[in-house]
This record gives C-alpha cells, sequence and structure tokens, in this order.
C-alpha cells in the first residue's frame, strides 16, 4: 500500500456522498504527489442503495407487464413497507398500450420497470420498450437486465426495486465519474457489487441494485485477497456497526437478498450485521451498564474519550442525564466511553492498530464516570466490553450453526477501523483464535481494489446436453468480460441441479487494467508449502510422514498441495486459491486430458439405492480454476472440459482434481 486517507462522508452536501469521494481523490493525489496517469484501476463501494431502501428514499415507480390477464397477474405483487411509515406502491401500467410511456409521465412516475413473462430467454419487448423510454429522458430498467433466473413475481419485484433507486443512483455515479475523469485519472470508475465482485460504472446506471450490501462486500473482498482468509468469520467494525461474515475454503457465503420481507433475485453476500462497534455509546440504567449501541457517539455529538485532549477531560463532570457513560467538559463538549477507550484503558489495542488513542485520557474518563456507578476505571471498562461481547457472542453462535462450523477451529479475522478495539478482548472472552488484517483499517478500498468482475447466468434446463452447458458456461463469460473482465482470466464455476432442472454459470476475472498493471511477486516452493500446510488440517500420506503436507502436481501458474485429508491449490504469489477435502490429483497433458478425465469420473462415480453420483471436477491449467459441480451425466463434464481446453496446445500441462460424492 502506498498511501491512504480517511474522509468524514458527506451526507449534507448537494451532491451526497460523491462529495466525499472528490475531496478524497483531490487529497490523495495532492497531498501523496501521485500522478494520476499511473492509475490503472479506480473503484469504490457503497451503501447508498441499500441506505436509499431503508430509509425509503425512492422514487415513484411504474411496472409495465405485457401478456394477457394471466401472465400479468403472476407479475403483480403487493405493496409492502420499506421503511417505518413508506410503503412500496408502484403504479401498473399495461405494456400493450402504445402510448404507455405518456402515460407514465402523466401519473408523474420518475422511473420504470418494464417485466415480461421468460424474459430471461426472450428480452426483445423488454428491451425496446426500456431502449424507447431512455432515448425519452425516463429512468428504465427491465426485468432480464436485473437477474438472468426464472420467477416472474420476484423478478419483477427485483426490477420494480432497482428502478426505485435509479434516479438517485444515476446523479451519484455520474459525478463520480466526472470527479475521476476531471482528476485525469485514465481508468474507468468500478464499483463494488453485493457480491463481492465489482462493475463498470456504466452497469450501475442499468442495475444499482447489484450495489446492496457493497459497503460490507468490499470488506470481505479485502479479507479474501489482501488478508488471504481461507477459513474464519470475518468481522469488520467501524464506528457504529460491526459486519460478520463466515469464510470457508477460500469463498464468501452467499444467500439470496430479501427487501422488505420480501424475495429479490439477487445473491448477496451473507453478511450479518450488529449495532456494536468501536463508537457505541454505553448505556446504564440503576447504576449499571446495561447495554452498547445502536447509538454510536459520532452520531450522537460526542467525542471518544481516548482521543480528546487530557486537560478537557480533568475538568469535566460525569454526566449520565441521557443514559450514556459520557462526560460533559466546562466547554459544553460531550465525552463519551466508548468500547475503543475501554479497551484502551485495559491495553487490549495492539501498538499499531488504527483504535489505538491515548490510554491515559480513557483511564481518566473511566475513573470519573465509574466513580458515579461505583466502578474502578478497570471494571468500568470491563463492564463495557462484556456487554460488546455479550452482543457479538449471539451472531458468532449463529454463524457457527447455519455453517456446521468446528467451534474450536473457528478462527476470528478482524477488520475496520474499530477491530482492534472489540475483536481480540470479544476473542479471548469466547475462546477463540483471533487476529487483526494488515491494513485493517482502510479494508474495504483494498478489497474493491482487488476485487473481481463477476457475473451469473442462470436457466432452467431440463437434461441439459453438453452444448447447453458450454453456451451458458459462454454466456457468463461474455457478461463478465463486458462488465470489465479480462478475457483471458475469467473464471467459471457450473452447477447444475437436477432437481430443480437448474443450471447456472457464475464467471468471474480480475478487470483488464488491473490484470495489465499487477506485477505479482512469485514467491518459492517453500513458501508455497507454507501457505498451503497452514489451510490443511494435520494428517499423514502413506509416503509422507505424520501430519506432512507435500506437493502432489503443478501447472505453469498453479501447485496443488495435499494431506491425508485434504488438497490445496497455490498461486504464484502464495495465495490459497481452493482447498478440497478428499480430492484425487491426476496430473496429465491437454492431449490427453478426455481420456484421463473418462477413467477418473468412471472410477470415482459412486452408486446407491437412490442413483449414481457423479464426482465433482476441478480443471488446472496455467493460473485458471474451471470448476464443475453436480453434473448428472459424464458426457457434460467432457463437454465443459473440452471447452474450457479449447486452444490450448496439446503439452500443456493440466491437472484434474476429483472429489468423489455419495449416491
Amino acid at each position: 500500500m502506498v498511501a491512504s486517507i480517511k474522509m468524514p462522508t458527506t451526507h449534507d452536501h448537494p451532491d451526497g456522498v460523491a462529495a466525499g469521494i472528490v475531496a478524497g481523490l483531490e487529497r490523495l493525489l495532492g497531498e501523496h504527489r501521485i500522478d494520476p496517469e499511473s492509475i490503472a484501476f479506480i473503484a469504490h463501494s457503497t451503501t447508498q442503495a441499500t441506505n436509499a431502501l431503508l430509509e425509503g428514499d425512492v422514487a415513484k415507480v411504474g411496472v409495465v407487464t405485457f401478456g394477457g390477464p394471466v401472465s400479468r397477474a403472476f407479475a403483480r405483487f403487493a405493496p409492502f413497507a420499506l421503511a417505518e411509515g413508506v410503503r412500496f406502491a408502484p403504479a401498473w401500467l399495461d405494456g400493450r398500450d402504445p402510448r404507455v410511456l405518456d402515460a407514465a409521465r402523466a401519473a408523474g412516475i420518475e422511473a420504470l420497470a418494464v417485466s415480461e413473462a421468460f424474459a430471461v430467454d426472450r428480452p426483445q419487448r423488454e428491451s425496446a420498450l426500456v431502449a424507447t423510454a431512455r432515448a425519452s429522458g425516463l429512468a428504465a430498467t427491465s426485468g432480464a437486465e436485473v437477474s438472468a433466473q426464472y420467477g416472474l413475481r420476484a423478478r419483477t419485484r427485483t426490477a420494480a426495486l432497482n428502478a426505485a433507486i435509479l434516479p438517485r443512483m444515476l446523479r451519484t455515479s455520474r459525478v463520480t465519474a466526472r470527479a475521476v475523469t476531471d482528476a485525469r485519472i485514465p481508468a474507468p470508475l468500478m464499483i463494488m457489487r453485493s457480491d463481492g465482485g465489482v462493475m463498470d460504472v456504466t452497469e450501475v446506471e442499468r442495475r444499482p441494485i447489484l450495489t446492496m450490501l457493497s459497503g460490507p462486500a468490499a470488506g470481505i473482498a479485502g479479507a479474501l485477497f489482501h488478508e488471504n482468509v481461507t477459513d474464519g468469520i470475518f468481522i469488520e467494525v467501524g464506528g457504529t456497526s460491526a459486519d460478520c461474515s463466515v469464510i470457508r475454503r477460500g469463498q464468501p457465503q452467499m444467500r439470496p437478498a430479501r427487501i422488505g420481507g420480501h424475495r429479490t433475485l439477487l445473491r448477496t453476500l451473507d453478511v450479518r450485521t450488529i449495532a456494536v462497534a468501536g463508537g457505541s455509546l454505553a448505556r446504564v440504567a440503576g447504576n449499571h451498564v446495561v447495554d452498547v449501541g445502536p447509538r454510536s457517539a459520532h452520531i450522537a455529538g460526542y467525542r471518544y474519550a481516548a482521543f480528546t485532549d487530557r486537560a478537557l477531560i480533568e475538568d469535566a463532570q460525569v454526566d449520565l442525564s441521557g443514559g450514556f457513560v459520557a462526560l460533559l467538559a466546562r466547554d459544553g463538549t460531550r465525552i463519551a466511553v466508548t468500547p475503543t477507550c475501554a479497551a484502551n484503558v485495559l491495553g487490549a489495542v495492539p501498538g499499531d492498530a488504527f483504535a489505538l488513542g491515548d490510554a491515559a485520557a480513557a483511564r481518566r474518563a473511566c475513573e470519573i464516570a465509574g466513580a458515579a456507578l461505583g466502578l474502578d476505571a478497570d471494571a468500568l471498562a470491563h463492564a463495557i466490553l462484556d456487554r460488546a461481547t455479550q452482543r457479538l457472542r449471539a451472531t458468532l453462535d449463529e454463524l457457527i450453526a447455519d455453517y456446521a462450523l468446528e467451534r474450536a477451529n473457528v478462527v476470528l479475522v478482524g477488520g475496520g477501523g474499530g477491530a482492534a478495539a472489540i475483536v481480540p478482548y470479544a476473542a479471548q472472552r469466547l475462546g477463540f483464535a483471533h487476529r487483526i488484517a494488515r491494513d485493517a483499517q482502510v479494508i474495504s478500498p483494498l478489497g474493491v481494489a482487488l476485487a473481481l468482475v463477476r457475473d451469473v447466468v442462470e436457466r432452467t434446463i431440463v437434461d441439459p446436453a453438453p452444448a447447453d452447458l458450454a453456451r451458458i458456461r459462454r454466456e457468463a463469460i461474455d457478461a463478465a468480460i463486458a462488465s470489465g473482465a479480462a478475457p483471458d482470466r475469467v473464471e467459471v464455476v457450473v452447477e447444475v441441479d437436477t432437481a430443480r432442472n437448474r443450471v447456472r454459470a457464475t464467471a468471474s476475472g480480475a478487470t483488464a487494467l488491473v490484470e495489465g498493471a499487477q506485477t505479482a511477486v512469485a514467491v518459492d516452493e517453500r513458501t508455497q508449502l507454507a501457505s498451503a500446510a497452514a489451510h490443511l488440517r494435520a494428517g499423514s500420506r502413506e509416503d509422507a510422514p505424520a501430519g506432512a503436507v507435500c506437493l502432489v502436481a503443478r501447472t505453469a501458474g498453479l501447485a496443488v498441495f495435499a494431506s491425508a485429508k485434504e488438497s490445496a491449490v497455490v498461486d504464484e504469489r502464495g495465495v490459497v486459491r481452493l482447498v478440497l477435502p478428499g480430492a484425487v490429483t491426476y496430473a496429465t497433458r491437454a492431449a490427453d486430458v478426455e481420456r484421463v478425465l473418462a477413467r477418473a469420473v468412471d472410477e470415482h462415480t459412486a452408486f446407491g439405492d437412490v442413483g449414481r453420483a457423479l464426482p465433482d471436477v476441478f480443471v488446472l491449467r496455467g493460473g485458471r480454476i474451471g470448476e464443475f459441480a453436480g453434473m448428472g451425466e459424464a458426457a457434460q463434464i467432457a463437454g465443459l472440459v473440452a471447452d474450457e481446453l479449447a486452444g490450448v496446445a496439446d503439452d500443456d500441462r493440466v491437472v484434474l482434481l476429483i472429489v468423489p460424492k455419495r449416491a
């Protein structure tokens, strides 16, 4: 990292949060003398879409549906609450009316959502009306634009919510993009998505709803790519809230997003947010600390004791009148004892952490406030952090149960400016191992910088043929490239859900500019081995000592290491890209893959009372990983692998990882 700055959010500026981004760019470039021409990639994450929906600050929406009464009825959804006192109730319009756009304007509609049954396969009518609306100056979106999944009502609801935030997001994205241009930065602006990927700013102007939860998503991307977390619970701690999420085998966990209690066709990272953070106010009742949060010091107008001049605190008086552990200075300054202050008092903050403050000032504040509560400074600090830990414990227990994690193996990884105030103390109290991420205070922007472009294509196909799977795979690749991914580095995961007759292809890859600018430092085999060993359970192999991890195969850009129970794929930088239990490794040439694959799939197909279960197949070539899971026929696997290796030289090294399943 060359440089970083932090700026207050500009909520009250006419340009909104974009004004803070503009000011931040100017400071970053000016103070650190950075040549704008040297910047290869620029991106940002935003909670603006989420906040607009949660606060009900949305445009008036018209939903245009096509077809007869039955299909239009299936598209229709009932009004629902977005925020307290705010209901989302769009106007419904008939797409068969040639004057539908005139009717929308007459009704005061600010944004249009167009939806038709089966438009994921036949989007022509949706696309034509959206193009006409945009050409006339009316913000518009369609169901097929926001999701390639079936489910008419859920897709219509998702498109309507997307339209609701279009006008505001259009203003913000355009102001931000203009700031990048004015700063003479040649790279196009990229925006973080809620699934951990990034997309071009022009995509935001079509699908702003994909940026929901992009703030927490950026932190998770930072944990994955900057901190190299393969297994653990990542906790990003700010001033007001903490976002908790599970990372397993190098992958964040996903779930369908629900807005106002209703399902949408958005896949977002599974982030559990709690109102406890470094700046949370400690609440008192009956001379006892009874809770911490949800109110935070900076929102309520208090200063942190740990970041306040000691002389100001010495002359302050205890002030519990607001129900918080606080002081009132002679000049009227309100000073709070936050979890950050408490952690400084107890020496729980590492010396290089962003949360490190004036421990003596914090202790004096705890002494003054504690005297009114019958507690000494240490006892008050413990009481505050114990309440914060209790709030965190409930969420950690929920995640451990939901993902069947082994509690003894859970590692807490802290990110965000307030991480060192909460995570070390809570981990010690709850019996978890922990660490604070490198550059924790800027883990989110680092995550944005390192995030991948990602796009998902989903289709319902009964008994898909190899050609069907290859077509959907190519569609996902094309979508990722259109969003800015480097064409030669796109990786695709293809999943077939035979129970639902559903095929999903997820394509991801670094942006072309980042890929071109990266100067990755290759590490030696010993470093790769150390990275793999840190992520593999202790085990033994017949040809190695107990607990050993051995190199079993290589491609031009990846190495496969294995213990008795698991295999790890490590790239040239020493980053663990994949961890697989029970994988069998086959190293071969591209020319021999078809024969080796057929034998491997045949050998590792499981048969049982309910039928057969084909293994999951992972194909490694160069620095790429192709994943093909849940296939019902060996021919489907063979077709996808052939598509993955099309045009590869016969002598190129290829590694197949075969993961058997139970029938």
